[in-house]
């Protein structure tokens, strides 16, 4: 379950993509299937060892072609390791309403994202996410929980102020409101409750099957429902020099090729076994 859109927002075969606060890596993995060089970073180092665990065993069954490489680490979203103008492309989808230092977050993936390169930001819609906090007091007021909800133009105007220019924006996942409202009035823990086990049947039933009825119907309510709100946005290139010299970026300047290796990486070797598929139960990033 994607929530960036991959025709809104263009991955090339080689580009470096970090993916910022990346759980359980499914964007990561979408990176890695379409050939980039990506970097999933977590603080969680329970989850950077199970994206390693399946970074290595994509590799074994040929899922990524030729070129595309993957590494799993930890790290710390507002120290990152990486030198400046690092990445072609930066993700960061459902964490920034976790982190009280949010322009300190932006400000991070802007000074590894190189000049003209591009970042995709997803946050929980404002209305759905009311509703949320409205029924349920433990679905935020908890350790490393929402501490924010963003309206639209909040983020955009923090982006901005980072130093970004976004060029498009969507909702996304409207079916997935419900669940979670039905979670938060049932008990966010409480996952026997009927109405809450017979929506989750559903959704594991769209996403693994996405059939066209659902579809549809998810295309027309994200206007209205969408969970996500999505932005999209570009970093602008240097000033062209006084010398007249076009505008280029500056990872000319001695930015090594590929990603250094940094403290606390787990290696992508491939397991003895391939893993049980992934967990279908849905979450955030």
């Amino acid at each position: 379950m994607l929530t960036v859109d991959f025709t809104r927002f263009p991955l090339a075969p080689g580009d470096r993509v970090l993916d910022l606060g990346c759980g359980a890596g499914r964007h990561a993995f979408e990176c890695y299937r379409r050939g980039a060089r990506v970097v999933a970073l977590d603080r969680n180092g329970e989850e950077i060892r199970e994206v390693a665990t399946w970074f290595a065993a994509m590799k074994e069954a040929g899922e990524a072609p030729a070129g595309a490489t993957a590494t799993a680490m930890e790290g710390d979203a507002l120290n990152l390791p990486f030198p400046d103008s690092s990445f072609d492309v930066v993700i960061i989808s459902e964490v920034m309403e976790h982190i009280p230092d949010d322009k300190g977050v932006l400000a991070e993936m802007v000074r590894v994202l190189k000049p003209g390169g591009r970042i995709a930001v997803t946050v929980p819609r404002y209305g759905p996410e009311k509703v949320c906090w409205a029924l349920s007091d433990a679905y935020h007021e908890v350790e490393g929980g929402h501490i924010r909800i963003y309206k639209a133009d909040q983020l955009l105007g923090r982006v901005r102020e980072a130093g970004l220019r976004p060029y498009g924006s969507h909702h996304a996942h409207a079916l997935h409101s419900p669940y979670w409202w039905l979670k938060c009035a049932f008990g966010v823990d409480n996952d026997k409750a009927l109405p809450v086990r017979a929506y989750h049947k559903l959704l594991v039933w769209d996403i693994m099957k996405k059939p066209l009825a659902t579809r549809l119907a998810e295309r027309a309510l994200n206007p209205v429902l969408g969970k996500s709100f999505v932005v999209y946005a570009t970093k602008p290139h240097l000033p062209a020099a006084t010398s007249g010299t076009p505008d280029t970026p500056y990872d000319a300047s001695g930015t090594p090729e590929t990603v250094p290796a940094a403290p606390r990486t787990v290696a992508e070797t491939a397991p003895e076994h391939t893993p049980a598929a992934p967990k279908t139960v849905p979450g955030e990033r």
